[in-house]
């Protein structure tokens, strides 16, 4: 009879709300909605006209205008190694991702909210997100850690007696998490990420070079040319920028040895981070990597060679999971289908309680 009750309860409220799972990411944000799938994957970015405080575009449009906008119009990233810096930026930002999510789908009350965030937040910094969320009408909020969400949206026996280590390379932060019985084990956070090795390949770029590039330069740099170890066929393309010594626009080749010197220390720190992770697992956890291997997810996963260079590091299979950039936003859908059944793996509140409204 309960169980007849529950189910109509929550057809009930399906009727008149959306669940919504949101992959909070530093450099994108993607929108799950229950029963459609990923509907948004937008840049997290905000431009704001400093004259009126008003936002003028996000998302995709926003990062249009990088290193294009008049003076008084600045693009600016609200999140900042995977947590909120700019608290009234990142509402509006959340704002528009759900209002748009919801466009064709007019619910009479809020929305139900997963958030997923980096491993190890601190509370001030959930509450933030938490906060964020609710002030743009949704009914409930919950927080998840992105390494579990990425476990469970690939499908991952997150709650069996085995052990899963699972690597999130995201924009701002990289998890490492050894995960088992439904709970992470242990696990590391560390601020070296995609956006760290723009910031590398810039600074590269300039003393190597003497040409000035811009963040989105570097990125495609990244993608197209970036690879770990040498390739069998070396990769080479053009990148533009400005002359410092003449000041003047410059074009000049760049191959992938270029990349991988540029991002060459901050891949040390991180393949540290990973090796520190799994020197802490539990032994049995350990025999369990063995057999099972390693899975990377993340934008950081599709960085070319790494899950061979890692491989050959901690001497342990690593896999790169089905469609990396997607891993968290699923899982959170996962989740959202049958919160009862996930409910433990959920951050609560310092009192135990469900972090919720």
């Amino acid at each position: 009879m309960n169980k007849f009750i529950n189910n109509a309860k929550k057809k009930f409220k399906n009727l008149f709300s959306n669940d919504i799972g949101i992959d909070l990411g530093t450099a994108n944000t993607l929108v799950y909605v229950q029963g459609r799938g990923i509907v948004l994957n937008e840049p997290s970015v905000v431009a704001l006209n400093e004259k009126t405080g008003r936002v003028v575009a996000v998302g995709s449009q926003a990062q249009k205008m990088i290193g294009r906008t008049p003076s008084h119009i600045t693009a600016v990233r609200p999140l900042v190694d995977g947590v909120i810096s700019d608290f009234e930026v990142t509402e509006e930002m959340i704002a528009y991702l759900i209002n748009k999510s919801q466009e064709n789908a007019k619910k009479i009350i809020g929305p139900r909210v997963l958030v997923g965030v980096p491993s190890g937040i601190t509370n001030v910094e959930t509450r933030a997100v938490r906060d964020a969320v609710i002030n743009t009408g949704a009914r409930e909020v919950r927080i998840v850690e992105e390494p579990m969400a990425a476990a469970i949206g690939s499908r991952l026996p997150i709650k069996d007696a085995v052990g899963s280590v699972v690597i999130d390379l995201g924009g701002g932060t990289s998890d490492i998490a050894v995960i088992s019985l439904g709970g992470v084990v242990n696990s590391k956070n560390v601020r070296v990420a995609g956006d760290k090795f723009n910031e590398d390949i810039i600074q590269y770029v300039r003393n190597k070079f003497k040409i000035l590039i811009g963040e989105k330069t570097a990125e495609r740099l990244k993608i197209d040319i970036g690879a770990v170890i040498p390739l069998e066929e070396p990769l080479e393309t053009t990148m533009r920028g400005r002359d410092l010594v003449t000041g003047l626009p410059k074009e000049v080749k760049i191959n992938d040895a270029h990349i991988r010197r540029a991002i060459s220390s901050s891949l040390i720190i991180l393949l540290d981070a990973i090796k520190e992770v799994l020197e802490m697992a539990p032994p049995e956890i350990v025999s369990d990597i063995l057999n099972r291997g390693v899975y990377l997810t993340g934008g950081g996963a599709l960085l070319k060679k790494l899950d061979v260079l890692l491989s050959d590091i901690i001497k342990v299979p690593v896999y790169i999971v089905d469609d990396p950039l997607t891993s968290v936003a699923r899982g959170t859908g996962i989740i959202l289908a049958d919160l009862n059944e996930f409910e433990e793996i959920l951050i609560q509140n310092e009192d135990g309680a469900p972090l919720k409204e």
